[in-house]
């Protein structure tokens, strides 16, 4: 952003990059206030550019008859331009900085906030680190108090940009205004909750082509999916095997199953314990009695869903020379030398308590910084690694762009939720994508299917399921 951002300045009269964000920040605010004039606005201002951009904007609310003040909490270092034109608006400027330096809020700002309609978040950018300063973290907690509207510029203050951590006190904003690009922490958890909802302004940047994290939208799913050719039979369209269930866990196999049957491959074959419940619901499953190695030709394998602990199964799975997924206790009961020594594709799809089992920390540790333990998990072994959660992360072995999932609803916080999303994907292994691609478009039209089961009420894993064609043929639109 930095380099895209001098770049363009150094083709513009000064000061118009700023002033291109702060019109798309002030019309954004303008429209969440509904009637500008004599509304009551107050910005947080920084020393940074972020401040700038806020006073731009503060100025031109101003100008349409909105009350605005400025906090200053760098009085000697506040964007001198900014500062001047909200002045000549007729906006007021008051100091945010404790008497002692920490400590509480100054009484007036306190007051200020508390009567305020909208206030703008410019403390810090996308340089800050650690959280907010001592004399800042006051104001985050007077606004999560407060009724007024938070918008944050570019992304909340105190999270971190790059990673999605949230280190110390972070602003939470009710929507937050970035300008030329997504930043990983309005997409990651935990700082993504802290985002609200997110808007993006064009500025003109030019930015490279290849970027650290990703998000698909519906044309990049649509041009991923499957489809059947005038040629294609079920064979040539994959076959998909489940190596899933127990006498404990009959249901994991047949939601596994119910997946799989709606993510584009040609056939499902099914081995484990649970055959006579998966064929009682789905009588076109390839029901087999041996194990894996018995069970016929595959293209992919998923394993592990409620598979208790039958080991053999997934060591079968693991020596086969076809992609393979490995969830649940198949991530448990799998020998991780041979994981590592896999030459097929792998594709593993831990949650967090998972994960943290499989890297050797608290699941606190992945909790707080999803990014890097995705991509430590797939360095460490050799997999792609899609991390379950509220935001759904899929990172490859080689480094390159994680993607992240935008789709999805806390009613997905439901069990056997996950099997269902394994047989999708294995499915779509065994179609012929690649585990990126396949962990990536399952957790997007999962997420999207969960949405449509839901629609505001709880919803189980069956329904997600059968809430799958819908998704897929939303996406196709």
């Amino acid at each position: 952003m930095r380099t895209a951002e001098r770049e363009l300045m150094a083709r513009l009269p000064e000061g118009a990059l700023m002033q291109r964000a702060a019109a798309g920040l002030a019309a954004t605010c303008a429209e969440l206030l509904g009637r500008v004039y004599g509304s009551r606005v107050v910005l947080l201002i920084g020393s940074g550019d972020n401040g700038g951009d806020a006073l731009y904007a503060g100025a031109r609310l101003a100008r349409r008859g909105a009350g605005v003040t400025a906090v200053l909490l760098a009085p000697d270092r506040t964007h001198p331009g900014g500062l001047a034109a909200l002045r000549r608006a007729g906006g007021a400027v008051t100091s945010g900085v404790p008497a002692d330096g920490a400590g509480a809020a100054p009484r007036a700002v306190e007051e200020l906030i508390g009567r305020a309609d909208l206030v703008v978040d410019g403390i810090v950018g996308i340089g800050g680190k650690g959280g907010l300063r001592p004399d800042a973290a006051p104001l985050a907690a007077l606004l999560r108090d407060s009724r007024a509207v938070v918008v944050a510029v570019d992304l909340p203050s105190g999270v971190e940009a790059d990673t999605g951590e949230v280190l110390g006190e972070a602003v939470r904003a009710d929507l937050t205004v970035t300008f030329g690009t997504h930043k990983p922490g309005l997409l990651i958890d935990p700082a993504r909750e802290y985002a609200g909802s997110v808007r993006l302004v064009d500025i003109g940047l030019t930015l490279p082509a290849e970027a650290g994290l990703e998000a698909l939208q519906h044309a990049d799913v649509a041009a991923r999916l499957p489809l059947p050719g005038a040629a294609s039979d079920k064979y040539r369209r994959g076959v998909v095997g489940i190596a899933a269930g127990s006498a404990r866990y009959p249901g994991a196999a047949v939601l596994a199953v119910s997946g799989a049957l709606r993510g584009g491959a040609g056939a499902v074959r099914y081995v484990g314990p649970a055959g006579d419940a998966v064929i009682a619901r789905f009588p076109e499953t390839l029901v087999s009695d041996g194990g894996p190695a018995r069970a016929g030709r595959v293209q992919a394998w998923v394993v592990g869903p409620g598979a208790g602990d039958d080991a053999s199964a997934v060591a079968e799975v693991l020596a086969a020379d076809v992609p393979v997924l490995v969830d649940a206790d198949g991530l448990r009961l799998a020998d991780r030398a041979a994981v590592r020594a896999r030459t097929a594709p792998t594709l593993m799809t831990p949650h967090a308590g998972e994960a943290a089992a499989l890297l050797g920390v608290p699941r606190e540790t992945v909790e707080a910084s999803r990014l890097s333990s995705a991509r430590e998990l797939a360095r460490r072994y050799g997999a792609t690694v899609l991390l379950k959660g509220a935001t759904t992360l899929v990172a490859d072995a080689d480094g390159g762009p994680v993607r992240v999932n935008p789709t999805g609803t806390a009613w997905l916080a439901t069990a056997g939720s996950g099997d269902v999303l394994s047989g999708l994907a294995g499915s779509l292994l065994a179609a012929g994508l690649s585990p990126l691609d396949a962990g990536s478009v399952a957790a997007y039209l999962h997420g999207l299917a969960g949405r449509f089961a839901a629609d505001g009420a709880p919803a189980g894993a069956h329904d997600v399921a059968e809430a799958l064609p819908e998704a897929w043929r939303d996406v196709r639109v």
